[in-house]
């Protein structure tokens, strides 16, 4: 007895084909890079308030969801006092759909290097999908005394000591895993 395939079984033989075809051109891949960890900060004064950035920016067609929670849990050396151990949404001092930034206040007891360290918490989405992400970023702060800042302007000029700069974005990851990447693969 022969076995002749009908036509609804080989239909079924394409389905494959035709899903990973449709896969490969809407969805992610699992290494591609979603999203870009920025971060600035500054020379800070004993006593005088300071500020930390730290921003997510899309990558490769993807976006930070303006809907869901978005979170920065901080921490400091002592030293350090943090008026708000975590900054939600409502926090934010900037929100675009290509980015979100969240400004983190600090202040100074004592004179030295310090640390700052921020886990944020977000969602990156493209028209087919989202995914949670989370990245821990470090700050290093050099504290300065008010004497050694006030000396550091008069040696410039006059001008004001030290102006924010941006960190490269190998600096920008901080303590974690690179960005854009998820533990999950989940699609």
């Amino acid at each position: 007895m022969s076995f002749s395939p009908s036509r609804p079984l080989l239909a079924l033989a394409f389905i494959p084909a035709l899903a990973a075809s449709a896969l490969a051109s809407g969805v992610a891949r699992a290494d591609e890079v979603t999203y870009e960890i920025r971060k600035t900060t500054a020379p800070a004064v004993v006593g005088k308030p300071a500020t930390v950035s730290v921003m997510v920016v899309g990558k490769n067609g993807w976006h930070v969801n303006e809907e869901a929670p978005i979170t920065a849990t901080v921490k400091a050396d002592p030293g350090v006092t943090l008026p708000k151990p975590k900054l939600v949404r409502a926090d934010l001092a900037e929100s675009k759909k290509e980015s979100a930034r969240f400004d983190i206040p600090f202040s100074a007891t004592e004179a030295g290097a310090k640390t700052i360290t921020a886990q944020t918490r977000f969602v990156m989405c493209q028209e087919q999908a989202c995914k949670p992400a989370s990245e821990t970023v470090a700050f290093n702060v050099d504290v300065q005394t008010p004497e050694a800042a006030a000396a550091a302007s008069d040696t410039k000029g006059g001008g004001k000591a030290g102006g924010p700069k941006s960190s490269s974005k190998a600096a920008a990851k901080g303590a974690s895993k690179a960005p854009g990447k998820t533990a999950s693969t989940d699609r």
